[in-house]
């Protein structure tokens, strides 16, 4: 993630750090390693912008594919139908041949 409109004030940090005992040295690596951990971790527009249009690409390119399967579906539903009316009707005109 490229970094966002995140402020963090690394002086104030380290002043609240130094007020509560932590020498300067370690105060400053704390303040240096918080602030890189909150820019990358915090997503820009351009990130989330990027992210949605992936997802909406993705979601159509799904949309799609169950149109096709939906579609390949009812035409197997349909052979079957006729197949098995087929067969129904093979069956009862069988079975009035033999009847009479």
């Amino acid at each position: 993630m490229s970094s966002a409109a995140f402020v963090f004030d690394r002086l104030a940090y380290v002043d609240r750090l130094r007020e509560a005992g932590v020498d300067e040295k370690e105060a400053r690596a704390h303040a240096e390693a918080l602030d890189v951990a909150s820019r990358d971790g915090v997503a820009s527009k351009s990130d989330i912008d990027r992210l949605e249009t992936k997802i909406r690409s993705d979601m159509d390119r799904l949309e799609s594919k169950i149109d096709t399967s939906s579609a390949n579906l009812k035409v197997e539903i349909l052979r079957w139908m006729v197949v098995t009316q087929l067969a129904v009707g093979g069956l009862l005109f069988a079975a009035l041949r033999f009847t009479r």
